[in-house]
């Protein structure tokens, strides 16, 4: 099961241009809702404002040369590292995740518009690095879900309460989730339950695309501009985010006298 291509598989029912066409829209989908997100809350505008704010309240001048490294520490630190995270637990979910989505979309793009059909099968090392990708946002995802949370850990809310803000990770969870039930169902031959599972794969995976105006998808474009951003913000000495303080400080609270009647 964990070495052969479930969309070579899927061919025998739905021609792979149906497939291939689909996974197209996706992409499209992505582009478009990012492009409307972008417009819609002003963020471009919102970056480029405030670009020009920090340059003009700058103490030094940053070099293109500085600019570079100061890119590529956002490119190790912020977004292959994940070093904006303070909690390790958080960080290693949001790694999982994110690798494992990665690992996910290339192999899902590998397999769909090079290995169609049975009859070019995809190196077993393909079809493993999608089921393996699967599995690592899974293990990810239900771990930030059920565990990680701010709401459910520090304010006690119950682990299935839902709001708009969770709709990026819940749609990606029950689209990867189904996903594997419906390659497994496929390859164990039952077909009522296959049909069933695909067809949940679809929709939550089209939910999961579709959904990027309303949904945290964009924030991934978003996020490593606003790092190189605030870096480059301290570089120059425009920043107005207060020091770190070396050591909390101790508040005490002043002695209340009490009456004697």
């Amino acid at each position: 099961m964990f070495t052969s291509n479930p969309f070579a598989e899927l061919s025998a029912s739905i021609p792979p241009s149906v497939i291939q066409t689909y996974i197209v829209i996706m992409m499209l989908m992505v582009a478009g809702g990012t492009l409307f997100d972008i417009i819609h809350k002003k963020s471009a505008l919102y970056f480029f404002r405030n670009w020009q704010k920090s340059k003009s309240q700058s103490t030094r001048q940053v070099g293109g040369g500085e600019m570079v490294s100061l890119a590529i520490k956002t490119a190790f630190v912020e977004v292959l590292a994940s070093g904006e995270f303070c909690s390790m637990k958080r960080r290693i979910a949001h790694l999982l995740t994110m690798y494992g989505f990665l690992a996910y979309i290339i192999s899902t793009f590998i397999m769909v518009f090079a290995y169609p059909t049975p009859a070019t099968p995809a190196p077993a090392i393909v079809a493993t690095l999608w089921y393996i990708g699967a599995l690592m946002v899974l293990v990810g995802g239900y771990w930030f879900w059920f565990f990680i949370r701010v709401d459910v850990v520090a304010e006690g809310n119950s682990p299935f309460r839902l709001v708009r803000a969770d709709l990026f990770i819940v749609s990606l969870l029950v689209s990867l989730t189904t996903g594997l039930i419906w390659a497994y169902l496929q390859a164990a031959g039952s077909a009522i339950w296959t049909n069933i599972f695909l067809l949940l794969y679809i929709l939550s995976t089209t939910v999961l695309f579709g959904s990027v105006p309303w949904s945290k998808f964009s924030h991934m474009f978003y996020k490593p501009a606003a790092a190189l951003q605030k870096r480059v913000e301290e570089a120059s000495g425009s920043s107005t985010l207060p020091p770190p303080a070396d050591s909390p400080k101790i508040f005490v609270a002043p002695h209340h006298q009490t009456r004697n009647y």
